[in-house]
């Protein structure tokens, strides 16, 4: 059986304990940690935070592969040399605004410092975005976002259009590049995630189903791993 890997997102964390956090749910199993941040223009309510002051604070607490998904519009080499120096491990920028030369000279730069890259297709941008750059990536991750399920804020559900978009990334994946890793992110819980396995993804991100549990931490990890290795199993993924 598959073993799809849970990357903890760190959208919905309580910022104060974010070290203790962070150490709780790798303790608890997640295979990565998905740090989030954003610009002052992008994803109004994540503006500036989760950058590289966070990464250094929980690089101490875990030696998993800790990634940084940003929302902008530009990024320079310093920016991605600051994330190296503390020990990111791959970073992850929208397609949407990343297209051509500018994203040749990102991909060198995190090759340079020996960062993986990622490229991420937002909500309702099209999956074309990658075509060309998909030879050269670690990571398409595809945002699951809806606009129906959702307070506007931080509770979403995932749109059901967006299933067809994973499989084509999936078969995209296969035919051009199998090394890279496709990952899907937003709404997803415990509950609710079983068709978007069904996809077949390698990664799935998951932050307020985790530390936003009713039952702590902990518990939530325990009851997506257990979520996603049953819908694995049920649609056997190899």
């Amino acid at each position: 059986m598959k073993h799809i890997k849970i990357a903890a997102g760190l959208a919905h964390v309580n910022y104060g304990h974010i070290a203790a956090v962070v150490e709780e749910a790798v303790n608890a199993g997640v295979d990565y940690v998905h740090s989030d941040a954003a610009d002052m223009y992008n994803l109004k309510n994540m503006q500036l935070m989760g950058g590289h002051q966070i990464i250094e604070g929980i690089r101490p607490v875990t030696e998993k592969p800790i990634e940084c998904h940003i929302y902008t519009t530009e990024i320079d080499r310093l920016f991605i040399e600051k994330l190296a120096k503390v020990g990111c491990n791959m970073l992850i920028i929208p397609a949407e605004e990343f297209i051509g030369a500018p994203l040749a000279y990102i991909i060198n730069y995190c090759r340079e410092f020996g960062m993986k890259i990622g490229l991420t297709v937002g909500c309702y941008a099209p999956l074309s975005f990658v075509e060309e750059s998909i030879y050269d990536i670690d990571r398409l991750h595809i945002v699951t976002h809806g606009v129906d399920e959702t307070d506007g804020q931080e509770n979403w559900g995932w749109r059901k259009s967006v299933t067809h978009m994973v499989k084509r990334a999936r078969k995209m994946i296969d035919e051009k590049n199998p090394r890279c890793e496709l990952a899907i992110d937003g709404g997803l819980r415990h509950d609710n995630m079983d068709l978007l396995v069904e996809c077949n993804p390698d990664v799935i991100i998951l932050s307020s189903a985790i530390f936003r549990d009713k039952d702590g931490i902990t518990a939530g990890v325990e009851k997506c791993r257990k979520a996603i290795d049953a819908a694995a199993a049920r649609y056997g993924l190899e």
